[in-house]
């Protein structure tokens, strides 16, 4: 079987505080997008076939393929179920290190395609159980819908939001910004408005009261990143973030925007919402 792992955004992310097991609080609305990678599942074709054959094209990952999340979901039912050897290939479309989730997607597709596959008849709640286990934003990607996220970016209420009419552009350039370096760099805070009460605002207004807390220290390291969402923004959208703790950041448009100019030596994707 043949699956899109697709790529989410965060719109606003609050980073509230920091617990006593070294985690963060946050608060966060995550909006999947059609940016995917593509995901192929199979059964061998002999018996004596060994555990597993991973194969791996597009952006390039140097990974050993035991610590892709593609393979520790495997391993993590392989433990419950003792499934059976099988055939993954993976092709790459969504950058890494971008605040875009494709890692923890390509998990979360991969734990239904076996769960499909082996009939293992395990219901949403059961797989968002078991996709936290391999990352805080995994359980997401099992029902792919808009949620306001909270906890460790886990704990999920649904949301009335559709984009649909919309226009992206998202822009990541070659800056990879380590998640803990992020955090590290963040003071958290109560956030002075409510992001679920924020977001059934018109979209032109996002831009004066929503935010993306980890911009001011990624901006002050990284300017270059600050200087994309600026550019967004002379271009017409009517708004602008980074994604996650970065590196991509994305513009909402009302209008196709067919020739976005200064992005050439980046990795750029436009698509409809």
């Amino acid at each position: 079987m043949k699956l899109y792992p697709n790529a989410k955004i965060n719109i606003g992310l609050n980073i509230t505080e920091k617990r006593p097991d070294g985690y963060h609080n946050i608060e966060t609305v995550f909006y999947p997008l059609s940016l995917s990678d593509e995901l192929t599942v199979e059964l061998p074709d002999t018996d004596d076939a060994p555990e597993y054959k991973f194969h791996l094209s597009g952006i390039d990952i140097d990974v050993n393929p035991e610590k892709n999340l593609v393979i520790k979901a495997y391993r993590l039912l392989q433990q419950e179920y003792n499934l059976k050897p099988v055939d993954v290939i993976l092709k790459k479309n969504i950058p890494f290190g971008a605040g875009l989730g494709g890692g923890s997607s390509d998990a979360a597709f991969m734990l239904k395609a076996l769960n499909q596959l082996f009939k293992l008849n395990l219901s949403y709640n059961e797989l968002e159980r078991l996709a936290v286990r391999l990352g805080a934003d995994c359980p997401v990607f099992i029902k792919n819908q808009a949620v306001f996220a909270e906890g460790i970016g886990d704990v999920f209420t649904p949301v009335n939001l559709s984009l649909k009419g919309y226009y992206i552009v998202l822009v990541k350039p070659d800056i990879f910004v380590p998640t803990p370096e992020a955090y590290a760099s963040v003071v958290p805070k109560q956030p002075l408005n409510s992001l679920i009460e924020n977001i059934k605002m018109p979209v032109s207004e996002w831009k004066n009261f929503i935010c993306n807390d980890f911009e001011t220290p990624v901006f002050y390291k990284y300017p270059l990143i600050g200087k994309i969402k600026s550019q967004l923004y002379e271009q017409g959208a009517l708004y602008a973030s980074m994604s996650g703790s970065g590196s991509s950041v994305y513009g909402i448009f009302d209008h196709n925007p067919t020739n976005p100019e200064g992005f050439e030596n980046y990795f750029i994707y436009i698509g409809s919402l």
